[in-house]
C-alpha cells in the first residue's frame, strides 16, 4: 500500500463549521469547531448502539464496531452495508443470522469520550490472542511516522477538538482515520482492514489519544502488535499490555518517548539528537490538556 491510502478530508464542509465569536483581547474571529452527529447502527434487525461521530466512512465505522464488540466474527460473510444520510442510520447485514439481545445488556460505559463503550466478556478472548513475538519496531520508524502524520493536512490541525488513528507499516502511515472519540477512529480503521482484507501482520497502530484499556483491548482484537500515541498512558492499559505482549509506546512528542510494554520489540537505531523537535505549532497543541484538543 502506499503513504495516505486514506487521509482526513479537511475541506469537507460537512466535517467542520464556521462559528464567530471572539478572542481573548475582544476582537471578533471566525473559527473551525468540528461536527457531532449521531449514527445509528443496526446488525440485520437489532439496533446495536447510537454512536456521535463526525460522519465520514460510517460504512467502516459500523463495521469495525461490530468486530471490536465481538458482533462479528473474523469468518463472518457480510452481504451488505446500507446507508441513510438523511435518517442517520447505518445497517451491516450478515450471512449469518444474530441475535445479540442479551449481550446488549451487559454494556459497560468507558473512559473513552463521546458514547465508548464495551461489553464485559471482551476479555474472555483477550487472552487467546497471539501477537506477533518476532515483530520489530525501529525509532528511526517511530521519528518518521510521527512527521509525517503531524504535518498531514487533518482536522486535528484545523479545527482541534478530535482524535486521529493511523495505521503504519514500517515508516509509512498508510490509513488516517478521525473522529470525536478515539475509539470510532480505531473502529474505522478495523472496519478498513476487515473490508480490504488487510492482515496485521508487519503494522504498527498510532493513536492521538490516551492510552486506556480499551485502546489496548482493540489493538490486540485487531492482532496489531505494536501501539504507539502521543498521549499517556493508564495503569490498567500498560497491565493488559504487558499481558498480551502489546508493545505499548507513550508520550511521543520530539525526541522523547517512553515504552512501557513490549520493550523487546524496539530498536534503538537512531540517535534522538538527530530529531528535530516538534514543530512549534504541535508542540503548543501538546501541551494542551487533551480535552481542549
Amino acid at each position: 500500500m502506499k503513504e495516505f491510502t486514506i487521509l482526513p478530508d479537511q475541506n469537507d464542509p460537512r466535517l467542520s463549521t464556521p462559528v464567530r465569536g471572539r478572542d481573548q483581547d475582544g476582537n471578533e474571529i471566525e473559527t473551525s469547531v468540528v461536527t457531532e452527529r449521531p449514527l445509528t447502527l443496526f446488525l440485520n434487525k437489532q439496533e446495536i448502539v447510537t454512536m456521535m461521530t463526525i460522519g465520514d466512512y460510517p460504512d467502516l465505522l459500523g463495521v469495525g464496531y461490530l468486530l471490536n464488540q465481538n458482533m462479528l466474527r473474523a469468518d463472518d460473510v457480510i452481504t451488505g452495508i446500507d446507508h441513510d444520510d438523511d435518517l442517520d442510520v447505518v445497517v451491516v447485514r450478515t450471512e449469518r443470522e444474530t441475535d445479540y439481545e442479551e449481550k446488549l445488556k451487559k454494556k459497560v460505559r468507558t473512559s473513552g469520550c463521546a458514547q465508548g463503550t464495551m461489553f464485559g466478556d471482551l476479555m474472555e478472548e483477550f487472552g487467546d490472542v497471539k501477537l506477533d513475538a518476532s515483530a520489530r519496531v525501529h525509532t528511526s520508524w517511530l521519528y518518521a511516522l510521527q512527521k509525517k502524520i503531524n504535518t498531514a493536512p487533518s482536522l486535528y490541525l484545523k479545527a482541534g477538538a478530535i482524535h486521529g488513528c493511523v495505521l503504519c507499516e514500517k515508516d509509512k502511515p498508510l490509513v488516517y482515520m478521525e473522529d470525536v472519540g478515539r475509539h470510532n477512529a480505531v473502529d474505522k480503521i478495523a472496519g478498513y482492514m476487515f473490508l480490504n482484507d488487510i492482515a496485521p501482520a508487519g503494522k504498527i497502530f498510532y493513536t492521538t489519544g490516551r492510552l486506556t484499556s480499551e485502546m489496548v483491548i482493540k489493538t490486540v482484537k485487531m492482532g496489531l502488535p505494536v501501539l504507539m500515541s502521543r498521549s499517556g498512558f493508564t495503569a490498567w492499559g500498560v497491565d493488559l499490555a504487558r499481558q498480551a505482549g502489546l508493545t505499548l509506546i507513550g508520550r511521543m512528542r520530539g525526541k522523547r518517548f517512553v515504552v512501557l510494554a513490549g520493550e523487546e520489540r524496539v530498536i534503538y537505531d537512531l540517535d534522538p539528537k538527530t530529531v528535530d523537535e516538534e514543530a512549534e505549532k504541535h508542540a503548543r497543541k501538546a501541551s494542551l490538556p487533551e480535552e481542549a484538543v
